[in-house]
Parts: structure tokens; C-alpha cells; sequence
């Protein structure tokens, strides 16, 4: 992993037009091609990425520029880094992110998966099961159903959902919908919580959201009943 501080300017161009001014930043570049750019703020999250299959150029000007480049379907995407001022510069030999080392899913939110694998029909009525960790090449979702009318959905699953949540299944249906086979897809969030933001954003992105109760998929407890008049 090579990691670089540095006074830089970033211009994005693709499926939308992007411009980090000038400031001092953390670049990381990462061997399996990701490029990300963080700033001192906002948490884990960085100001602009991109993730593989990407190809990466480091020009001999003055400023250096570094280009990523990345195919996505038939247009490209681009990330040209400008560094102003380089503080630091230097590269680490990272271990392979293997059984012993790989950061595994949340225990609750790989539980929440398994259990709704089984049980498919929590996530909407007639759904039922074609694949779990469905692959996209930004990452797998983590549940591929169809409906009673055989159409597609996809179903991300956290332990509590909040706007993050949602832009990730926006991506991941993004993708999906990229191969007309699947242009229909619709999204599903599922989670023990879902905060009032995320359910606004996943309403105005037509993904609907669905509360599920751990205790009542391992059978601790019978499910509420409601009444109607």
C-alpha cells in the first residue's frame, strides 16, 4: 500500500463531474488498484475513490499528476490527482487479507444474513432465495431473491441502516441493472433499525426498507400480530 500526504486537487469526471480544490490530504493507493482520497474529516469515509479494476498513471510533471482510470461499461471514469506539495511519500507490504487476518462481518449482521437466507419471505411476501454475497464488481449484496412474479431483487441486510447504507445498495443495484438481464432490479434494505434519514433517502430512491427482529427469526419469540379493525 502506498500512502502519500500531500497538497493536492482532484477533478472526477464520469457518470457525474467532480472538483477537490486545493488541500492537504491522505492519498492511499492500493495494490488490487484502489485509489482513495481522504481528508482529516468525515470519518472512514473518503472525498472521492475508485475501486478495481482500475489503471493508474503517475506523470514526470511539475506538479506530478496521478490519472486513474476506470472502464464502466461504455463509458470511462476518471480521477486526475494534481500534487501540489508532497509531505509524505511512502509504501507498505501489507499481509494477504486471508482467514486469519480478513476483517469478518459483523456477527449480528452475518447472522441476520444466514437467517434470512433461509428465511427469504421476512424481506417481502413470495421472495425466495437464488444467491447469497450476489457479486458486483464494487462488492457482493448480500441476498439475490425473486419476487412471486419472477422478477429480481436485491437484498442488503445491516444491523442498523443509515444513509451510508442506502448509497451502498443504490450503488450495488447501479451495477446490477448495468446488464439488461437484471434492469428491473429492485432494491430492499433490511435491518433491526432504520434511521428516519435512511428511510427518507431509500423512499426517494425506491428502495424499500423493512424492519426485522432477530429474536423472532431464531424462534425466541412469536412475532407481533396486528389487529385491524
Amino acid at each position: 500500500m502506498r500512502l502519500i500526504v500531500a497538497r493536492c486537487s482532484a477533478i472526477y469526471s464520469g457518470r457525474l463531474d467532480t472538483v477537490l480544490p486545493e488541500a492537504l490530504r491522505l492519498l492511499m493507493i492500493k495494490s488490487d488498484g484502489s485509489v482513495l482520497i481522504h481528508a482529516d474529516q468525515g470519518g472512514y469515509k473518503p472525498l472521492n475513490w475508485m475501486t478495481p479494476e482500475t489503471v493508474i498513471e503517475e506523470t514526470d510533471d511539475d506538479p506530478v499528476k496521478i490519472v486513474v482510470r476506470k472502464f464502466a461499461g461504455k463509458t470511462e471514469d476518471r480521477l486526475e490527482i494534481t500534487l501540489h506539495e508532497v509531505l509524505s511519500d511512502v509504501e507498505h507490504q501489507m499481509e494477504a487479507p486471508d482467514a486469519d487476518t480478513g476483517l469478518n462481518k459483523d456477527g449480528v449482521e452475518a447472522h441476520l444474513q444466514e437467517l434470512l437466507a433461509e428465511t427469504p419471505q421476512w424481506c417481502g411476501e413470495g421472495l425466495r432465495l437464488v444467491r447469497r454475497e450476489w457479486p458486483t464488481d464494487i462488492g457482493p449484496v448480500d441476498l439475490m431473491c425473486r419476487d412471486a412474479d419472477d422478477a429480481w431483487v436485491a437484498v442488503e441486510i445491516k444491523r442498523v441502516a443509515g444513509i451510508d447504507a442506502v448509497e451502498q445498495l443504490s450503488r450495488y443495484l447501479e451495477r446490477i441493472r448495468s446488464d439488461p438481464a437484471y434492469g428491473s432490479c429492485r432494491g430492499v434494505l433490511a435491518a433491526q433499525q432504520i434511521k428516519p434519514q435512511a428511510r427518507v433517502l431509500a423512499q426517494q430512491r425506491e428502495i424499500e426498507c423493512v424492519t426485522v427482529d432477530l429474536a423472532v427469526l431464531r424462534g425466541e419469540r412469536e412475532p407481533e400480530l396486528t389487529l385491524f379493525n
